[in-house]
């Protein structure tokens, strides 16, 4: 029997949604394996930064912009820095002073200024003083040049068989390329210089300024200082100031007698060979051989040596040789006893200070370190524990030659007698 039409074509039903092309493929029916679970996120999680990273490298970059930014400044600062160092320097130096009148019920402020006066003046007086005698010897120099000119020339025909004369030497240094390049420099010069001048003045005034400050206002800015510190803090600040104070005091009283023992010494040779301006040449050598370490014995013997030459030429060198022969009189003998009694510190000690002072700052630090290294000294010593020494020979640096040998020969006996042996053995 034909089967019916229902049986060869069934009716149409709801058609299965078609798949998309590029979906996977599923498993196979009729299989029992059970649908792979997704992949978790594990690399998304490791890849992402931290929180921390980006907070510490905006605290580093400020960090470094802040460094930038104090350095600078510093670099900027600088001048006023060491003004101010030099200026709290000369405050502590004339503390004494101004201490003993304000004891006396002066007020400070005019008690500093008083003692500021007096500095000032005695300073410009010195100063107008040795520019008269130079201008002077500036003046003589050049109304006797062709004198000296003359004998140099006869000397030279008369040693090295020349026919020199004044004219052609005057003509020849008047036409020569070197003179007038040094006048077309000196010229073009003059600005710098006054430039220079008006610096050092206004640096000048700078540090009388601070200085006049710190003396004037020492008891308030010490309070000032002790109230933002626990009372056993204070104590110490006070102690360091008081150290400080003394050791100043002492560096330049040590220094005022070395440079009046100096000045005594160089007034009587220059009175002896009658060199004219004797007493402002000899404040000069005093002054300038004591304050300006290192240099300041060069500078202070050339200009005596100048003024001397013309007098007599042979006079520079008994000046040269009276200035060698007295500083090694000096470094030797008398500043050892003076520096030990004032700042007691060693010798070698306030060479190197002096020497690592111009390194760091240049003259400013030369002067202002053997008091710098005097108060370091003094303020670490009060509290370096110290011991009794021993007494040995050879802390005095004495070696105990006899009982050395005497220790040795009878090590060595006792060693050849433990080594020979006994009677009788093979």
């Amino acid at each position: 029997m034909a089967p019916t039409d229902e049986t060869q074509n069934p009716a149409p039903g709801p058609e299965p949604a078609a798949e998309p092309a590029d979906a996977p493929a599923g498993p196979a029916a009729g299989s029992t394996t059970a649908p792979a679970a997704e992949p978790a996120p594990a690399l998304a999680s490791t890849a992402r930064m931290p929180r921390w990273l980006p907070r510490a490298m905006a605290l580093a970059l400020a960090l470094y912009a802040c460094f930038q930014l104090g350095s600078w400044a510093f670099h900027q600062l600088i001048g006023l820095l060491i003004n101010i160092l030099i200026a709290f320097f000369l405050a502590l130096a004339v503390e004494p002073a101004v201490g003993r009148m304000a004891a006396r019920g002066m007020r400070r402020g005019l008690a500093t200024f008083l003692v500021f006066l007096g500095v000032v003046v005695v300073s410009v007086g010195f100063v107008v003083l040795l520019g008269s005698m130079l201008a002077g010897q500036i003046v003589d120099m050049v109304e006797d040049l062709p004198k000296y000119l003359d004998s140099l020339i006869n000397w030279t025909n008369h040693t090295f068989d020349t026919e020199l004369s004044r004219v052609a030497v005057q003509d020849s240094l008047l036409r020569s390329e070197w003179l007038r390049s040094y006048v077309e420099n000196s010229a073009s010069g003059v600005l710098d210089v006054s430039a220079t001048v008006l610096g050092g003045l206004f640096k000048l005034l700078t540090i009388l300024l601070f200085s006049f400050y710190f003396a004037a206002d020492g008891p308030r800015l010490r309070r000032a200082l002790c109230s933002v510190l626990p009372p056993a803090k204070q104590a110490e600040v006070l102690r360091a100031w008081e150290i400080a104070v003394d050791k100043t005091g002492g560096y330049l009283y040590s220094r005022g007698l070395m440079a009046l023992t100096s000045g005594a010494a160089h007034f009587v040779l220059l009175e002896f060979l009658r060199v004219p301006y004797a007493p402002a040449l000899a404040v000069w050598v005093g002054l300038v051989s004591q304050f300006l370490p290192t240099i300041g014995t060069y500078l202070a013997g050339a200009l005596p040596m100048l003024i001397a030459f013309t007098v007599e030429p042979w006079y520079a060198l008994w000046v040269l040789a009276f200035v060698v022969v007295y500083q090694q009189f000096e470094n030797y003998l008398l500043q050892p006893k003076l520096t030990a009694r004032t700042v007691d510190i060693h010798p070698a000690v306030a060479f190197g200070s002096v020497v690592a002072g111009t390194a760091l700052l240049g003259a400013v630090g030369a002067l202002i370190a053997i008091p710098a290294v005097a108060t370091l000294q003094a303020f670490l010593g009060a509290y370096v524990k110290r011991y009794a020494v021993t007494e040995d020979p050879r802390v005095h640096g004495h070696r105990r030659h006899g009982e050395m040998v005497l220790a040795r020969v009878q090590r060595a006996l006792r060693t050849g007698r433990d080594q020979t042996p006994p009677p009788g053995g093979s």
